[in-house]
């Protein structure tokens, strides 16, 4: 799968941004939590649990950018961007109907990854739908 410019720059937004995320809970929990206006302590069970899935983002967003580097992971590489950036947004919008309105930061975060999630759509429509663009290529030439 040859990439175009396009998947590139969706792939690499999304990789760093997933290792980034991942990589500062996994380093500072209460740091990176705190930025939310949430205070964690030093529960080790709990900061276990926040470490954990910190831990698979980040692999995630790794797996993300080796798609621009192996061109023969892109298919692989934007599925987990799209589960990582469709999911997330979609927790989130659970816990707003299940808890109320959370802190600006969380929504801030919430307004980023569904702008990733509709750049990686953008990305690859292409070819999730190939035969809607076949169809408008050839209605209108």
């Amino acid at each position: 799968m040859t990439l175009t410019r396009l998947e590139k720059i969706a792939l690499g937004i999304s990789g760093v941004t997933a290792v980034g995320i991942g990589g500062f809970i996994l380093a500072a929990p209460q740091t990176f939590y705190a930025s939310y206006g949430i205070t964690l302590g030093n529960d080790a069970s709990l900061l276990s649990e926040l470490r954990a899935p910190a831990a698979g983002l980040a692999a995630l967003g790794l797996l993300m950018l080796a798609g621009i580097l192996r061109q023969a992971w892109a298919g692989t590489s934007f599925v987990a961007a799209l589960i990582v950036f469709l999911a997330f947004p979609a927790g989130r919008l659970v816990g707003i109907v299940a808890d109320g309105i959370p802190s600006s930061g969380i929504l801030g975060a919430l307004i980023l990854e569904l702008m990733i999630a509709a750049l990686c759509l953008t990305a690859v429509r292409h070819r999730l739908w190939p035969m809607a663009f076949t169809r408008n290529q050839v209605a209108t030439d």
